[in-house]
């Protein structure tokens, strides 16, 4: 990872992604660094994505609630003010949201297993 000089970002300028999951949408604002990425997301209503993800993240939900459902069967609800941290391959998980959700996720290099 590089440096990164001090800014800013107006997500209102970032422009929006689609991504259709397996029953809702996933609307992405990203900005990428050289080994950093950091997305505005917000999930429709009856959100459900279409695949398990084995990245590592920080996601923060800013607004609404979620559901991090690992595929080993563990379901972890997150909601307004929460936060959950996991590094590349530890977990296989999902997120659904029954009532639309808005998150601050965060992801690149640092992440990695050893």
């Amino acid at each position: 990872m590089t440096n990164i000089p001090f800014q800013t970002i107006d997500w209102t300028s970032i422009e929006k992604t689609v991504h259709t999951g397996e029953t809702g949408t996933a609307y992405w604002q990203t900005i990428e660094f050289n080994g950093l990425r950091i997305r505005l997301i917000e999930y429709s209503k009856g959100y459900l994505a279409d695949h398990w993800c084995e990245k590592g993240h920080i996601v923060h939900c800013l607004e609404g609630a979620f559901v991090s459902e690992l595929k080993n069967g563990g379901n972890f609800h997150l909601k307004e003010g929460m936060t959950y941290v996991v590094s590349d391959e530890l977990s296989s998980h999902r997120s659904l949201s029954e009532n639309g959700v808005k998150l601050l996720i965060i992801d690149g290099d640092f992440l990695k297993s050893h």
